[in-house]
């Protein structure tokens, strides 16, 4: 008999969110490879084209898909009750997932993704309400937060959790044979306006800061074939922005990255691109900033962090500040919009003294660009992360919150004062 699996993407409870390109691309690519094999619905508490949706002012999409999605203010954990910002749970209500699950035949497979470890309050609400409704579903638990932290999500109850990149023990669970040429279920939601690509899994960086080479044990890339294959899926579906989830996107670029984009042209599709995870500037050349353009790319996130030497060393020595400055020049010359481009800086950073990030903030302002201050977010079992156990208590995902720690290391006026400057700077490059 075929099996009936439901697909949940969790709601979030923090401090603040932001759709942000954000699709459950893991949750999605692993219906894919069963796509034939067992029957699917899909429930994403963070679907913002969700007819409920409708009802809330201001969650429309800016020009490249992104927006805001509806919340609720809620107490704050005792855990960071401490932390001067509202805290909210983000996406549909609880009572349309109970609705939903009420008006469902049994499922014998619940499938949730996790993504930051101190979003599992929405997971363990997944959770209870499914085994409410539905206690002889099975559930599997995959992603980020089931990877790094296996010990505190097995205690949310779920029956078998999906640990990193290997995914043989879930198909022996289930007693399914995968099918891994097979694109990810897109066709899952009935609207869609925004995709996801990864043409690769993994880091060959070993930045001590990253969870990545946490959840990937290597970088490899995917097959070519698969990976166009989901464009034309999203192409097909009238999808217009497209954002690629690849860690080391330009990585080996010959290899796969600049066949992909040639095929793009070559087929004449016509779709927005963009890099949320950063791309690293050391791989930029003329040829392949040319190429990026006129395939389609529109926004473009640089990963800076710094551009202190010291800190650099200190962290992985992944790129430098004359790199990001010539990977700028040659986008632009090739034809982006320098207010289409975004160098990502660290705030909150444990070696913060070395990190310098003023200077580096007025740095990527004077090369007309735009910065962004990513807040650290603390990752168990990564050399920075294992650090702050002087300052948080590491065994509680909670204190992971990337709002709460930049305010517990650096105090709510020091960091109020580097996010005015980083917006102050970037009025004047818009």
């Amino acid at each position: 008999m075929t099996p009936k699996i439901l697909l949940v993407n969790p709601p979030i409870y923090d401090f603040a969110a932001y759709d942000f390109w954000g699709k459950p691309y893991g949750l999605l690519s692993v219906a894919g490879y069963l796509r034939g094999r067992a029957e699917f619905a899909l429930f994403d508490y963070l679907d913002r084209l969700h007819p409920f949706m409708a009802e809330f002012q201001g969650l429309q999409s800016d020009r490249w898909g992104r927006g805001r999605f509806c919340c609720e203010r809620i107490p704050a954990p005792p855990a960071l009750a401490d932390v001067p910002r509202y805290f909210r749970r983000f996406g549909l209500p609880r009572s349309i997932f109970r609705d939903f699950l009420a008006q469902q035949r049994p499922f014998d497979f619940v499938f949730v993704q996790t993504m930051m470890t101190y979003w599992y309050q929405g997971v363990h609400e997944v959770v209870e309400d499914v085994r409410r409704a539905q206690p002889e579903a099975k559930i599997i638990l995959g992603g980020n937060y089931a990877t790094l932290c296996a010990a505190h999500a097995q205690r949310l109850g779920a029956d078998f959790l999906a640990n990193g990149a290997d995914l043989d023990p879930l198909w022996d669970y289930l007693g399914l044979s995968p099918d891994l040429t097979q694109p990810a279920m897109w066709q899952a939601y009935e609207k869609l306006n925004v995709g996801v690509l990864k043409l690769s899994e993994g880091c060959p960086f070993s930045c001590t800061y990253c969870s990545v080479p946490k959840v990937y044990r290597q970088f490899k890339t995917r097959s070519l074939d698969r990976s166009f294959a989901e464009l034309q899926l999203l192409s097909g579906r009238k999808v217009t922005d497209i954002a690629f989830y690849d860690d080391a996107l330009l990585f080996d670029a010959e290899k796969i990255f600049v066949p992909f984009l040639q095929e793009v042209l070559k087929q004449n599709i016509k779709v927005n691109f963009h890099s949320p995870n950063a791309l690293n500037v050391r791989f930029v050349t003329p040829e392949l900033a040319k190429l990026m353009i006129q395939a389609g790319f529109k926004t473009f996130y640089l990963g800076l962090e710094s551009t202190s030497l010291q800190w650099q060393q200190r962290t992985g020595s992944k790129v430098s500040a004359t790199e990001l400055a010539q990977a700028v020049d040659l986008f632009i010359t090739a034809g982006a919009e320098p207010a289409n481009i975004t160098a990502y800086q660290i705030l909150g950073h444990p070696y913060t003294d070395a990190q310098e990030l003023e200077e580096s903030i007025r740095f990527v302002n004077s090369l007309g660009i735009r910065g962004m201050l990513a807040d650290f977010s603390p990752i168990p079992g990564t050399p920075d992360g294992e650090f702050c156990r002087r300052w948080v208590d590491m065994d509680e995902p909670l204190f992971h919150n990337k709002t709460a720690f930049p305010i517990i290391l650096l105090g709510f006026e020091r960091t109020n004062t580097l996010k005015d400057l980083q917006r102050r700077l970037n009025r004047a490059i818009s």
